[in-house]
């Protein structure tokens, strides 16, 4: 009986070695990875020109985690992407900021609520935090 580790066992845990190194460093992320997975997207990002933003209607931005819209001409505002009832990302924006996870609805206003979740009245859930952007020219950013 020899003492210390057999030849095949060697070659076995140098084998797990070799798989599960790049498979552990690939689950890391770096610091740009985590902001842009959580949608928290470092201030100073830039999120597209005016014109990008449709009057009386918005766009998503899931990287930056912002909803600008435009409810007037030359006004724009930022809200959080992320649904205050059971925090989905919203989906789509019309005349209002649309979450089909159920069915809520915020204004592009203010972010209120003005519909559901799941029907239910106007007002149940928080408003969408409001995200400061900044407008320079026709340079729309996160602040």
């Amino acid at each position: 009986m020899t003492n210390g580790i057999s030849r095949r066992n060697a070659l076995a845990g140098a084998a797990v070695i070799g798989v599960a190194a790049p498979t552990l460093a690939a689950c890391g992320a770096d610091d740009a990875d985590a902001d842009s997975a959580s949608g928290s997207g470092g201030s100073g990002s830039d999120l597209g020109t005016t014109a990008d933003i449709p009057e009386g209607s918005g766009v998503i931005f899931s990287d930056a985690g912002v909803v600008v819209t435009q409810p007037a001409a030359g006004e724009f505002k930022g809200f959080s992407n992320i649904c205050t009832h059971q925090k989905c990302p919203v989906a789509s924006v019309t005349d209002t900021i649309n979450c089909t996870c159920h069915g809520s609805k915020f204004s592009i206003n203010d972010g209120s609520n003005v519909a559901g979740p799941s029907g239910s009245d106007a007002g149940s859930v928080d408003p969408l935090p409001e995200v400061a952007i900044t407008v320079d020219g026709d340079k729309i950013t996160k602040a």
